[in-house]
């Protein structure tokens, strides 16, 4: 959660409780503005830094004044030289002058500007996410308890001797050696040598004998030397050094499925990518431990990467039931649900292929819903008719069909976007925080 801090000076008349009605207000203000940029502009420009206007009035102190236009007065100002005391004067309309605020008709006087703040994009997800999360996320432990695992990072001095590791000791070693020149064994057994041929000879004469004392002398020293300059020392001992990292419990993944066949006009199609792009980002800020797959179905279906998902173009017939059977084959080939939660959002305009829609029924029943944790169902229906089947069952095959999934499977849910303006309390109904149950 963002944190408020009051930078003001603390004027001696205000209590610390009076403040922090104050940062309450803003934070409030601030929260609202907020949701209205994103109500009324492109959700796109949600990932990047904003510039956030609040009134005045939304975070002024609340004080006491004369009313300007109702009240009695006995005074008059200093350097007065036109009125006397008794002159009845009228009083100034309710919209009249510029009043003590200096807010009054341009050039009256000084205005006072309002509060902008320029919040990073962080800060910005912070405010607009700060309530939301996955259905039974934190059920099932994915967002906040983590195991760890040891993994490997570099080398350190001390630890468990089953932790050395022998070729950065041997290495260190090695080094240690070359840099204090140790005596070589070769070296030795070659004097060793030298010596004992002067020994064999039989006859030796003067230069013989001091040649034979300098070698011992040095044979001496060179073993001395050697002695000293162990050949592994503790100081070049180096063992694995092992920190825990962070291993999600349970793993999860979005599949977001969309309908790009020609029934899905440019209106629809705009809708369903703002609807996405609101729930990818709100998957990759809320859970970073969160694969995405996007597939894009006509009347063929294929998994696509992002950039394809959002902005490619793309038209055919409509069959919804290529989406679940895609959907199928990745958790298949990569996603086993014994071992991902798996979740799943869908947007189409309700369009579908002949009797297409029951057997979508029959799979997300004997198959699909088997395997999600949660699956979400937008349907983009047209501004108009939005009064008509805004709240009612009644609609296109493919909602009747999928009311019939959301009686049996109480983690399927849908509802009905007809304008920019419904996606975000769309988007909110669907994946508010749950309550935690009373037992």
């Amino acid at each position: 959660m963002p944190n408020y801090i009051d930078r003001r000076l603390n004027p001696k008349d205000k209590s610390l409780s009076n403040r922090q009605r104050f940062l309450r207000r803003a934070r409030d203000e601030l929260k609202r503005i907020v949701n209205d940029q994103i109500t009324t502009g492109k959700i796109t420009d949600v990932d990047g830094n904003h510039s956030v206007r609040v009134p005045v009035k939304g975070t002024a102190e609340p004080s006491f004044q004369h009313a300007p236009g109702s009240g009695r007065r006995d005074h008059v100002l200093p350097g007065n030289k036109e009125f006397v005391a008794g002159d009845r004067l009228p009083k100034p309309g309710g919209q009249g002058g510029a009043g003590g605020s200096g807010k009054g008709q341009p050039g009256s006087g000084d205005g006072q500007d309002d509060f902008r703040f320029v919040l990073s994009r962080e800060e910005f997800l912070d405010l607009f996410f700060e309530d939301l999360e996955l259905p039974d996320m934190v059920k099932l432990n994915l967002k906040e308890a983590v195991s760890f695992k040891p993994r490997r990072a570099g080398f350190t001095t001390a630890g468990s001797p089953t932790n050395i590791n022998v070729g950065r000791t041997m290495r260190n070693s090695f080094g240690r050696r070359i840099a204090l020149r140790r005596p070589k064994q070769a070296e030795l057994d070659r004097l060793a040598e030298e010596i004992a041929t002067l020994e064999a000879e039989p006859a030796r004469n003067a230069a013989a004998a001091a040649r034979l004392a300098e070698l011992r002398e040095q044979l001496a020293l060179l073993a001395r030397r050697r002695r000293m300059i162990g050949y592994v020392d503790p100081v070049d001992i180096r063992f694995n050094r092992f920190e825990p990292q962070p291993q999600p419990n349970a793993k999860a993944v979005m599949f977001c499925l969309m309908d790009v066949s020609g029934s899905m006009g440019e209106r629809e199609k705009d809708l369903a990518k703002r609807f996405f792009v609101l729930l990818h980002l709100f998957l990759k800020r809320r859970y970073d431990r969160i694969d995405i797959v996007f597939i894009r179905h006509t009347h063929e279906a294929q998994e696509v990467d992002e950039e394809t998902f959002f902005y490619s173009t793309q038209s055919g017939g409509t069959v919804v039931s290529t989406a679940l059977k895609e959907m199928q084959r990745v958790i298949a080939e990569r996603y086993p649900a014994k071992e991902w939660n798996i979740y799943a959002a869908q947007a189409s305009d309700g369009d579908n292929g002949y009797d297409d829609s029951d057997y979508c029924t029959t799979l997300l029943d004997t198959e699909v819903m088997r395997l999600c944790q949660y699956y979400a169902y937008v349907e983009i229906i047209d501004e108009r008719e939005s009064h008509i089947f805004g709240s009612t069952d009644n609609g296109t095959s493919l909602w009747r069909s999928y009311c019939k999934v959301a009686e049996d499977w109480p983690n399927f849910q849908m509802t009905r976007i007809a304008k920019p303006s419904d996606i975000y309390p769309v988007f909110r109904k669907l994946f508010a925080r749950q309550q935690a149950s009373k037992g």
